[in-house]
């Protein structure tokens, strides 16, 4: 099938009561893995990429790969550009065959956030282009997206999405990007979900959301990599946040962390194998091994 808009996915995921996972693309075994995912779980899915994504792999390259893909699938797919800084990007993004935008004013002041909002969202809507925005900070460092925290406000968000339009919005509750999380226990204000739910009632976005597991950080470390001190988001703190109200969750970190481990397994244990296919291809099996586990814990399986 062709792919959908982002706004047709979330608001069919905000009444219905789940999330759905939007997982970063980079390369053609990321897009593989996501796709053969959907199919097996019967979920709908988002894949995004970054502007950096861009640079590496192409915005045309990208697009035509999932394009491409998604006319076989019987998944609905949504095609995203993640933490998009400016205006040039969001249209280049769209001149690519994204079906969504995100717009990141979240290192501006609330007023020039709106403001730069509201042009994209001008541009955007009249193409059938679905916009998310971003209101508070998240902490961390992913992808040369980096910040500290500071949490979103409730009344502020009602105020930010009345006059923006947007349709989708990312909230910071105490999330951060990257494998680093947390220095002690991690602590994510959930309570601030619902109430922004309820004031702003549109579908709500979780970023740096990967759950750093504890088997794939061992697996990774035992072949040689050093993620000493590496912690994510705990599953119960992700189910509730959906309960709350979160209808979009990124997904990178956990992905990253499976390819790398994958990798290092096989050249650790086959030195003499050089066979790009035989190397990346059990790297794209545990990626998709751990987005059906995300499908299934957002509560997305079944929901195609």
């Amino acid at each position: 099938m062709a792919l959908v808009s982002l706004k047709e996915l979330l608001d069919k995921a905000s009444s219905g009561g789940y999330a759905v996972p939007a997982f970063n693309v980079n390369n053609l075994e990321t897009v593989q893995a996501a796709f053969q995912a959907a199919q097996l779980e019967h979920s709908p899915v988002i894949l995004q990429a970054t502007e950096k994504a861009g640079e590496y792999a192409g915005f045309d390259l990208l697009s035509a790969m999932v394009h491409k893909a998604a006319e076989s699938s019987p998944a609905p797919v949504a095609l995203h550009l993640d933490h998009g800084g400016s205006v040039e990007a969001v249209l280049k993004a769209i001149r690519n065959g994204f079906t969504s935008v995100m717009i990141d004013g979240s290192h501006l002041d609330f007023n020039k956030n709106i403001e730069l909002t509201r042009r994209v969202v001008e541009v955007a809507h009249p193409v059938g282009v679905s916009v998310e925005a971003e209101l508070g900070r998240l902490g961390g460092i992913e992808d040369e997206v980096a910040g500290e925290v500071q949490l979103t406000d409730p009344e502020a968000a009602g105020r930010f999405v009345k006059e923006t339009g947007v349709d989708a919005l990312a909230v910071a509750i105490g999330t951060s990007h990257g494998a680093y999380k947390f220095k002690g226990e991690p602590r994510l204000r959930t309570d601030l979900v619902k109430r922004i739910k309820d004031l702003v009632n549109i579908p709500l976005v979780l970023h740096g959301a990967s759950s750093v597991e504890k088997e794939i950080v061992d697996m990774a470390e035992g072949y040689g990599a050093r993620l000493k001190g590496a912690k994510g988001i705990p599953l119960e703190s992700i189910r509730e946040a959906i309960k709350n109200g979160i209808n979009k969750i990124n997904i990178d970190t956990d992905l990253r962390l499976a390819f790398t481990a994958s990798i290092r397994k096989v050249l650790t244990e086959r030195p003499e194998e050089f066979d790009p296919r035989k190397i990346l291809g059990p790297a794209r099996e545990l990626m998709v091994q751990t987005m059906r586990n995300k499908m299934q814990v957002f509560g997305s399986s079944g929901k195609a």
